[in-house]
């Protein structure tokens, strides 16, 4: 089982590492903390609170506005919040586990499942182009397809929506990072699976690897590109899977092959990109989770937070943040990497 250690707790190889938590606290939401696993246990967890009033205010504001009530308090390992994007990770992780038991392909066309899509000429798209944001489909601005998807009631009603997106492109050729393809991809394993998107994740990656607190919301259609919610040892247990190779605690949960291919980069010099957030400044991309250099990979989200697991260093980090600015969030991103590298040495 995983090691956990107290929050305030921090070795002092860290020392770097908690300086520049310190630092760049005020610009990440005013509270942060950061987790490191190496070498079979939790090695530094430490968190920052410095929130200012402004900030305070939004966060109420926020938890207000998804009829919550705002915690103020330090994040702790098991402090539970959205974590956007770095849904993506967990939902194609699901998606894989249906390629290693043989019942889906990376290159079945969804229109197979989905007859709505191929009637609206979406059909060819793979599920392996849903995976990595080729679809070929122009998807809303995020807030606008946010809006949208709040209306809507079912996955049906979810995938005649997306039907009735227009293309840019032919599917492989155009990079779009948008909620499209996953929202397909999520669709399609329902029709497998027989059940909820919900208690498909649950049963199948959830459970396995003893994400307690870690589920897609309570709305009535679960977005597989941004709705999770988590904490920071459930998000850890899975990045630890991701470390091993697929097995976490001796139980092999996704296999090599299939994390081999979610970390290969899909976007080649022939592949448009027509949109990629600023965050992922010159990263590829490859199911579910960009690539980094020099083997590492990472699935950071809207509010801040930055999860990654390098191979070549043997280790897995994650930090929550509640924020929305991104200025300067890549640059970020990579500081804080460079700093932790030299803590594991």
């Amino acid at each position: 089982m995983l090691t956990r250690l107290g929050y305030a707790c921090a070795q002092q190889p860290f020392t770097k590492v908690n300086q520049w938590l310190d630092v760049h606290v005020s610009n990440m939401g005013g509270r942060v903390i950061l987790m490191v696993y190496h070498n079979g246990k939790i090695v530094y967890t430490h968190s920052v609170n410095q929130m200012d009033m402004l900030q305070k205010m939004a966060t109420k504001f926020m938890a207000k506005k998804q009829g919550q009530t705002a915690d103020l308090d330090d994040y702790s390992p098991s402090s539970r919040q959205a974590i956007a994007s770095c849904s993506k990770w967990l939902s194609a992780a699901l998606v894989m586990t249906f390629v290693d038991e043989g019942k889906l392909q990376l290159t079945d066309t969804v229109g197979k499942f989905i007859p709505i899509l191929s009637k609206n000429g979406k059909g060819k798209i793979t599920i392996g182009q849903c995976l990595s944001h080729q679809t070929g489909i122009m998807a809303a601005s995020l807030k606008d397809d946010l809006a949208e998807m709040r209306s809507i009631s079912t996955m049906d009603e979810a995938m005649q929506y997306i039907a009735q997106l227009p293309m840019e492109g032919e599917p492989g050729k155009v990079f779009r990072y948008s909620n499209v393809g996953l929202q397909i991809a999520g669709a399609v394993i329902e029709k497998i699976g027989g059940k909820s998107f919900k208690t498909l994740f649950a049963e199948r990656i959830a459970k396995p690897l003893n994400m307690k607190n870690t589920d897609y919301g309570t709305g009535k259609v679960p977005l597989p590109a941004g709705s999770g919610i988590s904490t920071p040892e459930d998000y850890m247990n899975f990045l630890v899977m991701i470390l091993n190779k697929g097995t976490f605690n001796g139980r092999r949960i996704l296999s090599e092959a299939s994390i081999a291919q979610m970390q290969m980069n899909r976007v080649t010099p022939d592949v448009k990109v027509a949109y990629s957030p600023t965050e992922a400044g010159g990263f590829g991309y490859g199911y579910g989770e960009w690539t980094m250099e020099k083997g590492a990979v990472t699935s950071p989200g809207l509010f801040g937070s930055f999860p990654w697991v390098d191979y070549n260093k043997g280790y897995a980090a994650f930090m929550m943040t509640f924020y929305i600015k991104n200025d300067g969030r890549n640059q970020r991103y990579k500081e804080l990497k460079a700093l932790v590298d030299e803590a594991v040495k």
